[in-house]
């Protein structure tokens, strides 16, 4: 594994799992939680230790039971939530702690090691208030790190021109066709660094078959090219598999090196 260090000063691994459709019948974002733990037992095994969830998943306490039974030790797990944007968790002061305690109480953990605001709203004011809620809880050492996701280059500024502690990550769309450069170029200015959800998605056929022919140099598919583009430029990646072989694949970006001209092709995707 490859780590990046966020502005805090603590270790974040390049690459974890997303869990949005994990312990849900049939898969589906929408579906009632079957508190099945399997999907993430399984990418535990194969050694993926940074997981990211969210309030809104409603599977935080999957998560959890998944964490407590691997048997690993708490501090072996990078674990994400998100608060989310909307007035049920962000109208007040109590809504944001209620928020806070119920990530806790639902991961079964004493403390998140990044807790993200899922996506901005109109008044940014408001989105400050929320934020300095999430940096007392940074001073108590409950979050151990904070950040934001979907933000764009005006919300992110708005945020850093107003916030004590700077977010350490923005989470954003970026894959093949959309990569988000702009967002992420100018987070990484700021020291906030980017994180990529749906990293494998988007991909269309003339893309993916460049990244193909680039894996077959490397005895990679077009996917594993596609994340390790993301992890060799800083950016890190939660790929979302339910299938064992495809995680263990996800996983295995760290044993071959994209070169400066591979990475400027796959720049232009």
């Amino acid at each position: 594994m490859e780590f990046v260090i966020l502005n805090t000063g603590i270790e974040m691994p390049l690459l974890g799992t997303g869990t949005n459709t994990y312990g849900k019948l049939e898969r589906r974002y929408d579906g009632e939680i079957t508190g099945d733990t399997s999907e993430l037992a399984s990418a535990i095994e194969l050694g993926y230790r940074s997981i990211d969830t969210a309030i809104s998943y409603r599977n935080e306490s999957v998560i959890g039971d998944a964490v407590k039974q691997s048997g690993l030790a708490r501090e072996e797990f990078f674990i994400t939530s998100k608060l989310p944007g909307t007035p049920e968790y962000t109208a007040s002061r109590e809504a944001v702690e209620k928020g806070i305690a119920f990530s806790l109480s639902q991961l079964q953990v004493e403390y998140i090691d990044l807790y993200l605001i899922h996506h901005p709203w109109d008044n940014l004011e408001e989105i400050v208030q929320v934020w300095k809620v999430l940096e007392e809880y940074v001073d108590k050492g409950v979050l151990k790190a904070i950040g934001v996701s979907n933000f764009d280059v005006e919300q992110l500024q708005y945020l850093l021109d107003h916030a004590r502690i700077k977010p350490a990550v923005n989470q954003v769309k970026s894959h093949a066709g959309n990569w988000n450069d702009e967002v992420i170029d100018f987070g990484r200015q700021h020291g906030v660094v980017g994180e990529a959800w749906w990293p494998l998605s988007g991909v269309d056929e003339a893309a993916r078959a460049q990244l193909t022919e680039i894996g077959e140099r490397y005895g990679k598919t077009w996917a594993q090219v596609t994340l390790r583009y993301q992890v060799q430029r800083g950016v890190i990646v939660i790929p979302k598999s339910h299938n064992s072989e495809r995680q263990a694949a996800n996983i295995n970006l760290f044993d071959f090196e994209l070169t400066d001209d591979e990475m400027l092709l796959i720049a232009k995707l």
